[in-house]
């Protein structure tokens, strides 16, 4: 016994090696991504449009700052340092190369409710004046941003601890319409936060459950007190701003730089308030004293992490949620992969690193990556330039905005969320693919005005999972079904030779947001081996799924893929007959596999669908319309590959293959 121990170890120790130098350079590729695409950083072709992106960017950067700092209930400074060090961070560990890290009206909006139970308004006459505060701060600044700075730093531990935990893999339960739902609910809490600014009124805190109707009732109830002037120049501004933002998105092709309107209506409303006085005449309240510089780093206050791991809970889950889904639409855009869990590394260090700034909660904002699109920004290249001019502003040109008034501030923060708040129209688009998502949708919204945005995200999340759970028993999940595989020799006209491969795939189980992925990644990988010259067609057998189970594993096969023919057309053709439900995932995955394949030259038809299938995927995508791509049956949509090459002179046989269902 002993003999058989000891040579057990031995080859525990035989298969264990010392980590050697690729293993360590790959490691730091993996966990740092800049050093992959800095290397190869196309100075010629990608500096200018990164650097005209990081301009931009940085006007973005600068005004959200100071408004998010203000939804956080902190000083407008603040705001300017958490627009610089989440950017830089995100730029070295983030694998989004259009993602805009910084301030977020969400993250801001959370970590405002401890700011305001912990260090309230009302104790702020009872502080007294202390030569030892940061950059001139009163004592009562200070506390607040502590505060901040608690939540930043407690929500980047959470997020880096789901990243040891690989709970990036999990993130797939929270599906489109809960992120949709939750990121407008979300918004039109920050509007409602920013209505006291547009029409000038005093009011005082207001959070909690229903806190959103208790600011409508406040409002109405003291109406009398609106400053019109407030309210006009509000008003004007909103305008402007969202006139010229449309001009600018219909001309974007014809001129190479857009009109920077944010950057134009802080100078011009500075300057206006400045000659005019509006503070002191009008009464209009203005952002006041920026302090120049950085202030050298201390570490968050420790003593309070426990009274914030609420907000801290809040501020991981709904920042990490908002910016996967703006780096995953950047991947899939740019064809690109990122990698979820490394996205929980990125952001947490972001925020763990930036609280020792005195930097407010951050995370990625659908404005300023939409910005980045559509200035044609290549890399986080982009980001890092806005960063410079970020420093310029905090050391030179900050103290100048101290006329800009608040309510023109607000109404940057109210057009900035146009992105989020347009996201009602997903209603019609839901509604047509599968209304039970549109059910989802609607709550989760409610949920979401009526609580919060961290408590609407857990509903939307357990209402889906609930709905599927509840879906699924009624779908025959072991219900198998032979797969043929059918290949015929075309000759032409001029006597060359293709291969006409037509592949039927049955796809025997519901197709919703637990396993879309995986049938994406299978269905790519059985094309791509068919396509391999020097494949067995046997060879598909090992990508073969016995059940759901398994198909929810998001494993996948991991084949090597040859080099592909060149003379070889293909033909896919999915037997829908199996398909008992599915949800707005499966539906835009059926589209995207559609799209995919089309770039790749194979047709894609699809036979027994039902009429909500065709009605949801035609809504959903832009499909061929001159080719049929639904059919009756599956004889019918071979019937109708056979008629496409009849003046072809088709030469037909059939060959049968081991049974593959996939999804099955």
């Amino acid at each position: 016994m002993t003999g058989a121990k000891k040579k057990k170890k031995s080859m525990l120790w035989g298969k264990m090696h010392t980590p050697q130098c690729e293993d360590i350079i790959q490691w730091c590729r993996r966990r740092l991504p800049i050093l992959d695409w800095a290397p190869h950083y196309n100075l010629k072709e990608n500096l200018l449009p990164d650097t005209v992106s990081g301009i931009m960017l940085a006007v973005q950067q600068v005004t959200q700052g100071l408004a998010f700092a203000v939804l956080s209930s902190v000083h407008p400074v603040f705001g300017l340092y958490g627009s610089l060090f989440p950017a830089i961070i995100y730029a070295i560990f983030g694998m989004g190369r259009h993602v805009a890290t910084g301030t977020f009206a969400l993250t801001s909006l959370i970590s405002a409710n401890a700011v305001e139970r912990i260090v309230p308004q009302n104790i702020q006459n009872l502080t007294t004046p202390s030569n030892t505060s940061v950059m001139g701060l009163s004592d009562f600044e200070m506390q607040r941003i502590h505060v901040a700075v608690a939540v930043s730093f407690l929500g980047g531990v959470i997020q880096v601890a789901m990243f040891v935990l690989q709970l990036g893999s999990a993130t797939f339960v929270v599906t489109e319409p809960v992120i949709s739902a939750m990121t407008t609910g979300a918004a039109t809490h920050v509007v409602t936060s920013q209505v006291k600014y547009l029409l000038g009124m005093k009011m005082p805190y207001i959070s909690g459950p229903l806190g959103f109707f208790y600011i409508y009732a406040y409002v109405f109830e003291n109406i009398k007190s609106v400053r019109l002037e407030a309210l006009l120049l509000s008003l004007l501004s909103i305008v402007v701003l969202v006139l010229v933002k449309e001009l600018n998105e219909q001309f974007k092709r014809k001129i190479k730089v857009v009109l920077p309107v944010d950057l134009v209506l802080i100078i011009a409303a500075s300057f206006a308030c400045y000659c005019t006085n509006m503070e002191n005449t009008y009464g209009l309240e203005v952002v006041g004293h920026i302090p120049q510089g950085i202030p050298s780093p201390r570490a968050p206050p420790m003593n309070i992490l426990s009274a914030v791991i609420t907000e801290a809970f809040g501020v991981a889950l709904v920042g990490y949620v908002a910016s996967l889904a703006l780096a995953q639409g950047s991947a899939k855009k740019f064809k690109y992969s990122i990698d979820d869990n490394q996205e929980f590394l990125a952001h947490g260090l972001s925020n763990i690193v930036s609280s020792f700034f005195f930097c407010i909660p951050s995370a990625a904002a659908m404005g300023r990556t939409a910005g980045l699109y559509s200035t044609g920004a290549k890399t986080q290249v982009a980001c890092l330039i806005s960063c410079i001019f970020v420093l310029i502003v905090i050391y030179a040109i900050g103290p100048l905005l101290y006329w800009l008034p608040m309510c023109v501030l607000a109404s940057i923060i109210v057009v900035g969320l146009k992105g989020m708040l347009i996201q009602f129209r997903d209603l019609k688009k839901y509604w047509n693919v599968d209304k039970i998502d549109c059910g989802i949708w609607v709550s989760t919204y409610v949920f979401t005005i009526c609580f919060a945005a961290n408590v609407g995200l857990l509903f939307g999340v357990v209402c889906t999972i609930a709905i599927v759970i509840g879906r699924f028993p009624r779908a025959m999940t072991l219900s198998i079904k032979n797969m043929k595989e059918m290949e015929f020799k075309v000759k032409t006209e001029m006597d060359s030779e293709t291969l006409q491969q037509v592949k039927i795939i049955s796809i025997n189980n519901p197709l919703v947001f637990l396993n879309a992925k995986k049938f994406y990644t299978d269905l790519m990988n059985i094309i791509q081996k068919e396509n391999s010259c020097n494949q067995p067609l046997d060879d598909i057998s090992k990508c073969e799924q016995n059940t759901l189970l398994n198909s929810l594993s998001n494993g996948n096969c991991n084949e090597e893929v040859s080099q592909s023919c060149p003379n070889e057309k293909c033909s896919l053709i999915l037997d829908c007959s199996g398909f008992t439900f599915f949800d707005y995932s499966g539906v835009s995955m059926l589209v995207e596999v559609y799209m995919d394949c089309k770039g790749r030259s194979v047709d894609v038809l699809l036979a027994h669908c039902t009429a909500s299938l065709i009605k949801g995927m035609t809504y959903y995508g832009n499909l061929d319309s001159e080719k049929p791509i639904f059919f009756e049956s599956v004889s019918a949509a071979i019937s109708h590959i056979h008629s496409n090459k009849a003046s072809d002179k088709l030469l037909f046989g059939n060959l049968d293959f081991p049974t593959m269902s996939l999804l099955s």
